[in-house]
């Protein structure tokens, strides 16, 4: 699945809510499903720098596709790597940099997110697109 049809598919399932309380319930609901990082990689070098949760993210190559798990000491934060890392994992390094995010603006996260969850949420995809570059580097 390309990451525009899984976008897509994230806001038709958020646009399913009627009000944010529900959208919560099940960005805790996603943050359940969170492919969960092996614990041997929960180190200092792979927590994203500028959340205020821990949230730990590990990347690999697989099939010329990168592959992320990750987890996080809170439930919300959880939440929200789950979409990032459902929208980006299993996808090659070229589409991941390329992918714009306003699928966040469309499904209201970012407005809904205090200022320092909607930082943390910014320095998120900032790492999943330096993993994505990095893997394109040694691609070349």
């Amino acid at each position: 699945m390309t990451i525009e049809a899984i976008q897509e598919d994230l806001i038709d399932e958020f646009s399913m809510f009627e009000d944010w309380e529900e959208r919560y319930q099940y960005m805790i609901d996603l943050g359940k499903t969170l492919p969960l990082i092996d614990e041997q990689y929960k180190t200092q070098d792979n927590i994203i720098k500028g959340c205020q949760s821990k949230v730990w993210v590990h990347a690999e190559m697989k099939d010329d596709k990168v592959v992320f798990t990750a987890d996080s000491d809170a439930i919300i934060t959880k939440g929200i790597i789950a979409i990032l890392i459902r929208v980006f994992s299993n996808q090659e390094p070229k589409d991941i940099i390329a992918a714009d995010t306003d699928f966040i603006d469309a499904i209201g996260l970012k407005e809904h997110l205090s200022p320092t969850r909607a930082n943390g949420l910014v320095s998120m995809i900032k790492q999943l697109k330096m993993y994505a570059i990095a893997y394109q580097t040694q691609l070349n």
